[in-house]
């Protein structure tokens, strides 16, 4: 089922959310990029209640840093922040992307950001009284979109 999307987590810090998006990740066989640092351990102990038992069919790769990430991975990258105006819904994904979502309690840093504004997207808010969506929310709403618009949800 392979589809070459990659889901790329910029320095999670909430295992549970990293757990739930491994979970993702092992549904849809899309392999999941993390970028360090991590705001917690991948050993067995710290990361097993947070993706149950499907740690073994995610393809994860660790990277030390988001260079280490592009030098392995050239490929055509989104990077989703609630300041984007750009709905994730406007683009049109292609097989290879890297869909790329930042720290819990930060996003994305601005430099990332504006280093890379025309590739800039948002899930759109129907209420100002929430600042953003939960990661793995936010990750299984793009990944999902982009499976859609490549054909593979049949």
């Amino acid at each position: 089922m392979s589809h070459s999307l990659n889901i790329v987590l910029y320095e999670p810090e909430i295992h549970p959310n990293t757990g739930n998006i491994a979970r993702l990740c092992a549904a849809t066989a899309t392999p999941l990029h993390l970028i360090e640092p991590l705001g917690f351990r991948l050993d067995k102990g710290s990361i097993k209640r947070a993706g149950l038992d499907y740690w073994p069919y995610v393809d994860l790769h660790r990277h030390v840093n988001f260079s280490a990430f592009r030098n392995t991975v050239p490929n055509r990258c989104w990077y989703f922040t609630t300041k984007a105006k750009k709905s994730y819904t406007s683009v049109e994904y292609m097989a290879g992307d890297c869909l790329v979502l930042g720290p819990e309690t930060s996003g994305l840093p601005k430099e990332l950001l504006e280093a890379n504004k025309d590739n800039c997207l948002t899930i759109p808010m129907l209420t100002e009284h929430v600042r953003s969506l939960n990661l793995a929310t936010a990750t299984a709403i793009v990944l999902y979109e982009a499976l859609r618009q490549l054909g593979k949800l049949t």
